[in-house]
């Protein structure tokens, strides 16, 4: 009966963050969790754990495709939009050859493109959060 109570626990915190997380933060919390969905394909992959595999691969696509790629302005993005709208495509593509294929370059090489990206985005939001410390415009 308390054996799920450090899980329960979890969950609950993951909500809270969730619950009063801005917009900037939220879109953070993505691409953790993507992130956190292709660590454990790989780690699936080499256990040789098929359906644990395909089901982080899927989390990892589901998260890229309906969180990251649906959160995207491409009316008022400019290329900006454009281009990441296309990168995601591309990392869904690759995630699916590499659940087909079972192939860990594939889950790497996107795990490498989300770093970069998730890395851009934090340093935008340290940013902005500088800028309203020090009295500039608000984000």
């Amino acid at each position: 009966m308390f054996a799920s109570s450090p899980n329960a626990y979890k969950q609950i915190g993951q909500d809270a963050d969730i619950l009063g997380a801005d917009p900037h933060r939220l879109i953070v919390l993505l691409f953790d969790g993507a992130d956190a969905a292709l660590l454990k394909a790989r780690a699936c992959l080499e256990q040789k754990d098929i359906r644990g595999r395909s089901d982080a691969l899927i989390k990892a696509i589901d998260i890229i495709s309906h969180g990251l790629a649906d959160s995207l302005n491409l009316e008022h993005g400019g290329d900006l939009a454009k281009n990441l709208s296309a990168l995601y495509e591309y990392m869904v593509s690759r995630l699916i050859y590499a659940n087909i294929h079972q192939d860990e370059r594939a889950i790497t090489e996107v795990q490498k493109l989300l770093g970069e990206i998730g890395g851009a985005w934090r340093e935008m939001g340290d940013n902005l959060r500088k800028q309203a410390a020090a009295g500039g415009p608000k984000p």
